[in-house]
């Protein structure tokens, strides 16, 4: 068996005294794991980077098997991953949640797409949690969990959209809402692609895809909590927005 494919680099971990397990979200395979011989080597680390774009090469016995990478650079964003707290914490936020919700070896080329360029935003600190925060609506659509925030619910009018209903992921405005404000999500304008985005109102839309990251993907990942660094991501969104 061998495929080649273009591919981000999610994480590694050590393998024996010099190779690496390597897990790649590989844009027509999806994520998918293997052993890199040597990866452990000053030559390779430098490619062997979370972010990193990489053309790899997997071949294995049977299928099923684990197999092994040979990985070419393509792109090294190591710089702008370390070039500050907000990218490094949003990588680690990025690549995190791609190894949490995708199901592995299953193709998702659209998200890998929609994937790279937010990464190629990194160190734009100004425009990235915005970006971030339209990746993670595109996460849940990619995984059947999208958002309707065009209209109302409850009375199909397009104005004063304000709620988001935690059954359903649809819209619902101050009207429709009634009694029941207080048990719905908010939708900040961000978060339906208008107005000028500060932070707070991040953080608020942040509040919505993270309250159905944890309780429609997180419960297909029987007691696996959401990684630590999309935590870490929205603290420090809010702690800007202070």
């Amino acid at each position: 068996m061998e495929w080649q494919d273009d591919a981000l680099l999610l994480g590694t971990r050590p393998h024996g005294e010099s190779s690496v397990i390597a897990t790649v979200f590989a844009r027509e395979r999806g994520v998918h794991a293997g052993v890199i011989r040597g990866g452990q080597s000053r030559k390779m680390a430098p490619v062997l980077q979370p972010g990193s774009q990489v053309a790899v090469t997997w071949r294995a016995r049977l299928e099923d098997h684990i197999g092994s990478f040979t990985a070419e650079p393509l792109r090294s964003r190591a710089a702008a991953v370390m070039g500050g707290r907000l990218a490094l914490t949003g990588a680690g936020a990025v690549m995190g949640l791609l190894q949490y919700a995708l199901p592995e070896r299953e193709p998702h080329p659209a998200l890998y797409d929609q994937t790279l360029p937010l990464l190629d935003l990194l160190g734009q600190d100004d425009i990235w949690p915005l970006a971030y925060l339209g990746w993670e609506k595109a996460l849940l659509a990619e995984l059947g969990y999208g958002l309707e925030l065009g209209k109302c619910a409850v009375t199909g009018q397009r104005e004063g959209l304000i709620y988001v209903s935690p059954k359903t992921g649809r819209a619902v405005s101050a009207e429709g809402a009634g009694d029941w404000a207080g048990r719905l999500l908010p939708l900040p304008p961000c978060l339906k692609g208008e107005g000028a985005a500060p932070d707070a109102e991040i953080a608020l839309g942040l509040e919505t895809t993270g309250y159905f990251l944890r309780h429609k993907v997180a419960s297909e990942q029987v007691g696996k909590p959401l990684p630590d660094a999309r935590e870490r991501l929205v603290a420090l969104i809010r702690k800007r927005a202070a």
